[in-house]
């Protein structure tokens, strides 16, 4: 039910009003009284109308400054000025408030009518787009950490999938500048529960500190983290750096009870240089000693001068030796564990939707049970199996049910529920489509064909 504001100081007008609207559009509105300016101030803060019939003139805060107040607190409701004097004197400050119907006394109930049946729909129009943008907003947040992922992916192996990662950055709003990578590397016996559980405490930790950053899934006990430096030289972070990286150890190590070890990498610029800062923090990662937690590259490099020349100096080419061989190394197994996931993913999702296919089976269902959100799971799914999820799931239930439309015994509706679906002719259209003849039809072709 619509709730409907009535202000004018005029109490015979607002019940003729009402009993208008009760009788041409019963069970409609809740109908609410105002006799003044300033009781339809405090009545639509309290009651908040979805409409606004205003009065003009009335005693105190007259109808324009009652519309402005109104329009200021509550900007969706449509609001109607009612008056017995000629519109036009109005006109151009009413616009100014978002008033574009209006009421001349005595009015009759069809424009009434009319007038109102027209602001419900425009209400209900409202509402769809309000839906639509909630949608729109849900569905973005859901695959904002799928795209940032994906970011952090390509900055780290180098893989691009069909976008570059400037424009990826560029959609994400998270520009290629000045940004520091950070390399988590969790104990060796971190199981899948608490890996997940851990990825969820970085991201949010890193998500909390007010700069822009990207977070990586974690792979192999292995997760990185960009970071950007908008402001400093790049001397001046170090400080910051490594407290974020010493915030991160300790809430790690909070979570597993053992030692979790941070590489720094140097603050770089675009998407070479990110991607050796990258590489700088997964070889800092392998320096700490032990216990310690936390090893930023520059000071390593700045302190270790026999290390420089041997191992530094190749770190992020792929002419170094000691350096770049780690980190090639590290990125192949990186790429290596990522196409591994997605086949083991994918094996046990088969494996589950196998199971379970007759049954009322969802997307989500199987992304819960291999541990995936739903929106990557269905990327991952039909690039890895070639098909959509839908249309993996009929073809196993099509093939179910031409099995058993071969058995006599069964009837094509027992046929239909245990092929999977509880709706006889939408049972009957799927199979059409993806057979081209009719339960009854295949049925017949192969009592034919005997």
């Amino acid at each position: 039910m619509y709730r409907l504001l009535i202000a004018d100081d005029e109490a015979l007008e607002r019940e003729g009003l009402e009993l208008i609207i009760g009788r041409m559009l019963p069970d409609t509105f809740e109908i609410i009284h105002a006799e003044n300016g300033r009781a339809a101030i405090e009545l639509a803060e309290e009651r908040r109308p979805h409409i606004v019939f205003m009065d003009v003139n009335m005693p105190g805060i007259d109808g324009l400054a009652a519309l402005r107040d109104i329009r200021a607190r509550l900007p969706e409701t449509k609001l109607v000025l009612v008056t017995a004097y000629d519109y036009f004197a109005y006109a151009k400050e009413a616009l100014t408030l978002g008033v574009k119907e209006y009421i001349v006394k005595p009015a009759g109930r069809e424009q009434i009518v009319a007038l109102l049946r027209q602001l419900l729909a425009e209400l209900e129009q409202d509402r769809q787009r309000r839906a639509g943008e909630l949608r729109l907003r849900q569905q973005v947040a859901e695959l904002l950490p799928l795209a940032e992922n994906e970011l952090a992916l390509m900055l780290m192996v180098d893989h691009v999938q069909g976008i570059g990662a400037a424009r990826l950055a560029e959609w994400i709003d998270f520009p290629l500048d000045a940004s520091r990578a950070y390399v988590v590397a969790l104990p060796e016996k971190t199981d899948a529960p608490l890996t997940r559980k851990l990825y969820d405490t970085i991201r949010g930790f890193a998500k909390s500190g007010g700069q822009p950053c990207l977070v990586s899934s974690a792979i192999d006990r292995h997760m990185a983290i960009f970071v950007r430096e908008q402001n400093g030289a790049s001397t001046g972070g170090y400080a910051a750096a490594k407290r974020f990286a010493e915030q991160i150890a300790e809430l790690a190590r909070r979570q597993t009870g053992s030692p979790v070890t941070v590489g720094i990498g140097s603050r770089q610029e675009g998407e070479s240089g990110l991607r050796q800062s990258y590489f700088e923090a997964v070889f800092a990662s392998t320096c700490c000693a032990e216990g310690t937690g936390i090893c930023l590259f520059d000071e390593l490099r700045e302190g270790k001068a026999d290390l420089q020349s041997s191992v530094f100096a190749g770190v992020g080419s792929a002419g170094g030796e000691a350096g770049g061989a780690y980190v090639l190394s590290a990125l192949q197994h990186i790429r290596e564990e990522r196409e591994h996931q997605t086949l083991t993913v994918l094996d046990k999702a088969k494996r589950y939707i196998g199971e379970h296919f007759t049954e009322e089976l969802s997307l989500e269902e199987v992304a819960d049970f291999v541990h995936l959100n739903p929106h990557y799971f269905s990327k991952v799914f039909k690039q890895g199996v070639g098909e959509t999820f839908i249309d993996y799931v009929t073809g196993l239930r099509i093939e179910r049910a031409k099995t058993l439309i071969a058995d006599e015994r069964l009837s094509l509706k027992e046929v239909c529920f245990e092929a999977g679906y509880r709706d006889p002719n939408y049972f009957s259209r799927v199979f059409k489509k993806v057979t081209g003849a009719t339960p009854t039809e295949y049925r017949s072709g192969l009592r034919g064909a005997e």
